[in-house]
């Protein structure tokens, strides 16, 4: 694939010769093509590794309120449907230990799904919460539309129900998320019925 993307783009800088505006067009949506082929291959990779258990995770505090701030800044999924993102809870720190780069992307595939999902106009409400159990206390990131949050979080007390991780048009991207979570001692989880494809949620141990 990189061989070919390389030749690709040697052809759009008219390396070989003049092209016309059909070509191009031709040749820039082959190159996108190659460019969702390496992302899918390197999902594969990152899955593979994850199952294998042999992918190691770096240990550095974050603030899952802030890093869902910035994540959130720069999704723009769905407004064009007229579907917004709200963000709740980031007013304060919420703490954890983990992979920064691999749990942005976990967030990001979550966000994007439930934008993605959301049949109709309306908003998609994200929200931070740290929350405490009898035994332990958890950071925890629920994507939902406002009326199943409550549910979605209090799941965050007890044993979490499954998630729907296997969804068209978004490649491995979720897999991947639910292995990174649960790599770092975590556990998601989506909504019950018909609305559980835009709805989920998961919980991180809080640093301590």
């Amino acid at each position: 694939m990189t061989v070919v993307a390389g030749y690709l783009r040697m052809l759009l800088r008219e390396q070989g010769g003049p092209i016309t505006d059909k070509q191009r067009k031709m040749l820039e949506e082959a190159d996108r093509s190659c460019g969702r082929l390496g992302a899918l291959v390197a999902e594969l990779s990152d899955l593979g590794k994850l199952e294998s258990g042999v992918l190691a995770f770096a240990r550095q505090e974050i603030d899952m309120a802030a890093l869902l701030a910035e994540l959130a800044s720069g999704m723009h999924e769905g407004a064009d449907r007229g579907v917004q993102l709200e963000l709740r809870g980031i007013d304060r720190p919420v703490v954890v230990l983990g992979d920064r780069g691999r749990l942005a992307a976990a967030v990001t595939a979550l966000v994007h799904s439930a934008l993605r999902e959301r049949g109709e106009p309306g908003t998609v409400v994200a929200q931070c919460a740290a929350i405490e159990t009898s035994d332990a206390r958890y950071g925890v990131i629920a994507i939902a539309d406002a009326s199943l949050l409550p549910a979605l979080l209090d799941a965050a007390r007890g044993t979490p129900p499954p998630f729907d991780e296997w969804r068209g048009g978004l490649g491995l991207a979720l897999p991947v998320a639910r292995r990174v979570i649960e790599g770092h001692g975590g556990a998601l989880w989506s909504a019950d019925g018909a609305q559980s494809r835009a709805a989920s949620a998961f919980r991180l141990p809080l640093r301590t």
